[in-house]
């Protein structure tokens, strides 16, 4: 077969796989094509061309790097995001997406009781749940942040803020969750995401924060 005809073969596959890929907007109930499919299908043309134009070591070389190009950090990120939204639908547990690093949000309420940083026993499904994905997906860094309100002193503060963090960070690698990928830090009422002089705001501020990152290559 000619490089010509390789290439347009190429391109007849790979329109057929962005088309399956396509997915349904929740918020605007559009039709568009998943970042996954999206980097799966140029993966799959750029790795194709280059089987076409290259042989021997060569190709072989280049193949390498093709498992990278057709998964992508994003589509990587995407099918993760995916799966802990599914698993985490109705426990109180946030998933938010910033770029290439999902957040989980875990209110401090659900996940503790007050003044307390050993875990709820009834949290713990959650948890083993987080840990299965997790463990699944183990090109990622972790790290877990503990988070208090304004009330009380700044010792203690950081003190149970540091416990909370470490106990999520316990609990994970006690699933299965490799500890190397894990990191923890209690940041005390230096970052609140709402005011302290409400108590609803005070609540929205005690919380422990998962962050999920891309392991670099």
């Amino acid at each position: 077969m000619t490089n010509g005809i390789m290439k347009k073969s190429l391109t007849v596959l790979v329109l057929p796989l962005l088309l399956i890929g396509c997915t349904t907007n929740p918020y605007t109930g559009e039709r568009q094509v998943s970042r996954a499919a999206q980097y799966g299908g140029i993966g799959a043309v750029v790795c194709g061309l280059i089987g076409a134009a290259e042989s021997g070591q060569r190709a072989r070389n280049a193949a390498a790097g093709c498992g990278v190009i057709g998964a992508g950090v994003g589509a990587y990120m995407d099918v993760q995001e995916a799966e802990l939204r599914q698993e985490l639908q109705g426990t109180g547990v946030q998933v938010q997406r910033n770029g290439d690093q999902l957040d989980l949000i875990m209110p401090g309420n659900v996940t503790f009781n007050t003044d307390q940083y050993n875990i709820r026993p009834e949290f713990h499904p959650v948890l083993n749940s987080v840990a299965q994905v997790l463990y699944k997906y183990n090109d990622t860094r972790l790290q877990i942040y503990g988070h208090t309100d304004s009330t009380g002193s700044a010792d203690y503060n950081y003190n149970l803020s540091n416990r909370r963090a470490a106990s999520v960070a316990s609990y994970l690698a006690s699933q299965g969750v490799d500890q190397g990928r894990i990191m923890s830090q209690g940041m005390g009422p230096d970052q609140p995401i709402a005011s302290n002089q409400t108590e609803a705001g005070r609540a929205q501020n005690r919380r422990v924060e998962l962050q999920i990152i891309a392991a670099p290559r």
